[in-house]
């Protein structure tokens, strides 16, 4: 199972569209709300409901953590954050875009390895940051903002399941 964290002000457009394509591809993926309520706000007063609350959830099955961007505070989120430590440790993937590569680097993850962020959040990503719109990088995806949604599904696709799934995915999308 793969995991995709939602914050109060997360970027619908980095959510949802990861989401979309994920799951068109096939990939088990669950929205986990770290708010404590399963109806979270985004950004743009978009409001989602996430399908797991993170209290409630085993991630014992968990193959890929994703984080959205947007002025979260995930990084407040002690759970996720001991969960993000441990899967880095164990070498399984992650992947964040935005804004969201800052709690990567802020919990020491990006340590020997490349990324990219949001234009103003280079500072948290330290020595790992070398721009760029979509980085993969051992076992981190990064990509810079709103407008690499696909790219970045598609970059995790690829990851996930093949290049001919993502292959497959882009062109029924018509991307």
């Amino acid at each position: 199972m793969n995991y995709l964290f939602l914050d109060k002000g997360f970027e619908e457009i980095e959510a949802l569209t990861t989401t979309d394509l994920l799951r068109r591809a096939g990939i088990d993926l669950t929205l986990v709300s770290v708010t404590g309520n399963e109806m979270v706000i985004g950004a743009h007063e978009i409001t989602v409901k996430a399908d797991a609350l993170m209290e409630n959830t085993d991630f014992s099955d968990a193959e890929m953590l994703i984080l959205p961007g947007g002025p979260t505070h995930l990084d407040r989120c002690e759970a996720l954050c001991d969960l993000l430590k441990n899967h880095d440790k164990q070498g399984k993937p992650i992947a964040a875009i935005c804004a969201a590569p800052s709690v990567l680097g802020k919990l020491g993850i990006l340590d020997g390895k490349q990324a990219t962020c949001y234009p103003g959040f280079e500072q948290y990503l330290g020595e790992a940051y070398v721009g760029g719109l979509v980085v993969e990088s051992k076992n981190i995806i990064t990509a810079k903002g709103p407008g690499l949604s696909a790219d970045f599904a598609f970059c995790i696709i690829e990851h996930l399941v093949g290049s001919e799934k993502a292959d497959e995915v882009y062109d029924t999308a018509q991307y």
